[in-house]
C-alpha cells in the first residue's frame, strides 16, 4: 500500500525525474533497497520519467525494474500515485522542477547542488512550506553513518584541541557538457567544491565562517575550473578546501588537533576514518558500515519524514540548505562569476 492521505505508514513510492548518470546510480540504489528485507516494505521503485522521449523512459525501467515509465515529466507530475520525486536533473534546472513536483502534490529529494543560487534555494523551501510537501537536499554525505563516527572523534577529545581542517574533492570531469556549460549552472563549485564545504560544516556544526578569502581559474567558457578557499570559523578553527574539474585529488578530509589529527579517506563516499596521535603513529582505524550504494540512506531519511508528516529531513534541514548555497553564492561573488540566468533575472 503506497502513501495515501497523508498516512504515517505504507510503502513510499519513489519515482526519478531525469535519466541521466545520476538517475542511474539511484535507480540501482532503488532496485537494491527493493530486494533488501530491512528495506523493501519502505521504498518501491515505482516510476520513472525523461524530458521527451519515452523510449528512453522504458527502457530505464525495464533496466532497473522500474513500474511505469513517462515519456514527459508532466505525465509523471499527474500520476497519483507518485509519493516523493527524486530530481536529477542538472542544477539550474533543480528549482522550477522542484516546485512544479510540489505544487502537484508530491515530495521532493532534490540532488545537490539544491538549487543554482540562494534565490532559488529560498523560492523552493518557501513553496515547501506553503504546500507542506517534504524538500530535502540529496546530499549524501550528511546522512551517511560516517558523518557521527566523525563528529564523535572530535567531541571525544582525542585529537585535542581542533585547529584546522582540510577538505578536497577533484575529479578529471569537464568533458561533461553540463560541467562547462554556463547555462547549466557548470563549474567545479556546485558538483564537487559542495562537499568540501559540506565536510567542514557538518564537522563543526555549531561553527560559522567569519571570514573567507577565495580565489578561482575559469574556462574559456567562464564558469569556475579550479577553486580553493580557506575560511575562519568564529569557533577558532581555520579551514582550507579545494576542488578541480581538471585534476584528479586526494578526496581527504584532514581534521588536525593539538593531539593529533584524522584523516578521512574520501570526503564523497567516506571509506575509512585513520586517526593518529601528535607522534604520525597510526593509532586507530575506523571503517564505515557496509552499505548498498550510499545513497541509501537519504531515501530512508526523506521516505520516514514524509510518513512522519515532516517537511524536512533533520540531517539537512532547510536552513542548513540555505546556508550553504549562500556561502557558495558568496564565493562565486568574490570571483566575479555570474550564470546567464542571474544576468537576466536582475
Amino acid at each position: 500500500m503506497s502513501l495515501r492521505n497523508g498516512a504515517h505508514s505504507g510503502t513510499v513510492n519513489v519515482a526519478i525525474l531525469g535519466a541521466g548518470r545520476i538517475a542511474h546510480h539511484m535507480a540501482d540504489t532503488l532496485r537494491r533497497m527493493n530486494r533488501d528485507e530491512r528495506y523493501s516494505s519502505l521504498i518501491e521503485p515505482y516510476a520513472v520519467a525523461t524530458r521527451n522521449d519515452q523510449d528512453r523512459a522504458e527502457a530505464f525501467a525495464r533496466e532497473y525494474g522500474i513500474r511505469k515509465a513517462y515519456g514527459s515529466y508532466e505525465a509523471l507530475l499527474a500520476d497519483p500515485e507518485v509519493d516523493l520525486v527524486y530530481i536529477a536533473t542538472p542544477h539550474a534546472l533543480h528549482a522550477d522542477h522542484a516546485i512544479a513536483c510540489m505544487m502537484a502534490g508530491k515530495n521532493v529529494l532534490v540532488e545537490k547542488s539544491f538549487t543554482a543560487n540562494v534565490e532559488q534555494a529560498q523560492r523552493v523551501i518557501d513553496v515547501s512550506r506553503q504546500t507542506h510537501m517534504l524538500c530535502a537536499e540529496a546530499i549524501w554525505t550528511r546522512y551517511m553513518p560516517s558523518r557521527k563516527a566523525i563528529t564523535d572523534i572530535i567531541e571525544s577529545g582525542r585529537l585535542g584541541e581542533i585547529g584546522h581542517v582540510y577538505a578536497n574533492l577533484s575529479y578529471p570531469v569537464s568533458d561533461k557538457p553540463r560541467m562547462t556549460d554556463p547555462e547549466m549552472a557548470g563549474g567545479a563549485l556546485l558538483d564537487l567544491g559542495v562537499y568540501p564545504i559540506n565536510f567542514v560544516m557538518m564537522a563543526f556544526p555549531g561553527a560559522s565562517p567569519v571570514r573567507t578569502v577565495t580565489s578561482c581559474s575559469f574556462t574559456d567558457r567562464g564558469v569556475d575550473e579550479q577553486m580553493a578557499a580557506t575560511m575562519w570559523l568564529d569557533n577558532g578553527v581555520m579551514a582550507t578546501l579545494d576542488a578541480s574539474m581538471i585534476a584528479v585529488g586526494s578526496r581527504q578530509g584532514i581534521i588536525q588537533g593539538s593531539e593529533g589529527y584524522m584523516v578521512v579517506q574520501n570526503i564523497n563516499n567516506p571509506e575509512r576514518v585513520l586517526i593518529y596521535d601528535n607522534e604520525h603513529r597510526l593509532v586507530d582505524t575506523i571503517n564505515v558500515p557496509t552499505q548498498l550504494t550510499g545513497y541509501e540512506y537519504q531515501v530512508i531519511d526523506s521516505a520516514k519524514a514524509l510518513l512522519d508528516g515532516k517537511i524536512e529531513c533533520a540531517a539537512m534541514p532547510h536552513d542548513e540548505t540555505l546556508r550553504i548555497m549562500g556561502m557558495m553564492d558568496n564565493m562565486r561573488a568574490a570571483w566575479g562569476e555570474v550564470y546567464p540566468f542571474e544576468h537576466s533575472a536582475e
